[in-house]
């Protein structure tokens, strides 16, 4: 499964983060902890402003899959998380879980880096290399709770130099970190927490 950045959003930056908010966001700790409890053994490695992100079964001898990607500094001091990379091995399929659940915990400890570091959004390019995956990868992405924000389908000058950048065509997709973390919370917030939250909303 691949996935292809760039550097261009037309998503407005999100409000701040609330008390309420700040309770409902799983951190990385908790996020590892499921991980580990779902026979996953996930190692985040840093370079600089790249990072990747591997996992593997739980006796961790075998790459089931992993994420790359890099933090980007954007106008106005902003930082931009850009996920460049998505890939699952066979292993996976010898698994007991499903392309979505792994593609989630990946996501996750991605997506909590970048907010950690500072980032208000995520980037992506759904690749397409072929109707039928490129449908797939949409449809993977928007359920992990992106959305769509431009096709790049070469028909425009402006698209061709997109293409150079990103090295094909594809789907443009978005989406505001503090937002996904807080999709993403019922699956990595432990119960007890997620009680003290909604009894209070």
């Amino acid at each position: 499964m691949f996935l292809n950045s760039n550097l261009i959003s037309f998503s407005p930056i999100p409000p701040k983060s609330t008390a309420k908010t700040c309770l409902e966001i799983p951190t990385m700790s908790e996020i590892m902890a499921v991980s580990k409890s779902q026979g996953l053994r996930i190692q985040l490695r840093t370079f600089g402003p790249f990072f990747k992100i591997n996992a593997a079964g739980e006796k961790g001898d075998v790459e089931v899959g992993r994420a790359e990607g890099v933090i980007r500094p954007w106008f106005g001091g902003e930082k931009i998380l850009h996920l460049d990379s998505m890939r699952m091995s066979r292993a996976t399929l010898d698994m007991d879980r499903s392309l979505f659940g792994l593609g989630l915990f990946l996501g996750a400890v991605s997506v909590r880096y970048g907010f950690d570091l500072g980032c208000k959004r995520a980037q992506l390019l759904a690749i397409n290399d072929s109707p039928l995956y490129h449908s797939k990868l949409v449809r993977f992405y928007s359920r992990m709770g992106f959305k769509v924000v431009h096709e790049v389908d070469g028909s425009s000058i402006g698209d061709l130099v997109h293409m150079l950048v990103w090295g094909g065509r594809g789907t443009r997709m978005d989406a505001h970190i503090q937002h996904l973390l807080v999709k993403w919370s019922k699956m990595f917030k432990p119960p007890h927490d997620r009680s003290l939250y909604s009894e209070k909303s």
